[in-house]
């Protein structure tokens, strides 16, 4: 006995529920669970490691420097921490080669948002502000060279600029010019 559609109109219900049937068929085929599930087929797409889902890969923290409290290696204000893919899977690693992952292989490198921060010492900045403000070493030191010049030419500010300097150093109010 076969099933029989009714033939006047569609109401809008049935047409929703084919809608997000379909919008369903068509995520799940394209989107990166359904790239694993036709590598996992025997498929010829496998996902790159870098679109792996959170709980599938797990990254290192960031060695952070004791000296500026940010991650090592920072440049263009970002690091670059290695993570690992979870044994057992499959997907093309940054060099573009399809891996089969144990665990305790580096899958891809995700980076990290640092500053970039030069190593600038804060008891050296006070100590040019106190001996050497007057000819606006604390400036030049701290990455201001237009401000260290117009202090070394006007002999600090006949004193005031440079008091008021080494306050503002002291209570880190100013600080290096790269943050």
């Amino acid at each position: 006995m076969a099933a029989t559609r009714p033939s006047g109109p569609a109401t809008p219900e049935t047409l929703a529920a084919q809608v997000l049937g379909v919008l369903w068929f068509v995520s799940v085929t394209t989107g990166p669970w359904g790239a694993a599930a036709i590598a996992a087929a025997g498929g010829e797409e496998t996902l790159r490691c870098e679109d792996l889902k959170l709980g599938q890969y797990i990254c290192k923290d960031p060695k952070i420097n004791d000296a500026t409290q940010e991650p090592v290696n920072c440049t263009n204000y970002t690091a670059h921490v290695p993570c690992f893919p979870a044994p057992n899977i499959t997907c093309k690693d940054f060099g573009g080669n399809e891996t089969h992952f144990t665990g305790n292989e580096v899958g891809f490198l995700k980076p990290v948002s640092c500053r970039n921060v030069n190593g600038y010492s804060y008891k050296v900045a006070v100590a040019l502000s106190l001996f050497l403000g007057w000819l606006g070493a604390d400036r030049f030191y701290l990455g201001y060279p237009a401000l260290g010049l117009l202090k070394f030419c006007t002999v600090g500010f006949c004193g005031i600029g440079s008091l008021i300097d080494f306050i503002l150093i002291s209570m880190q109010i100013v600080g290096p010019s790269d943050g």
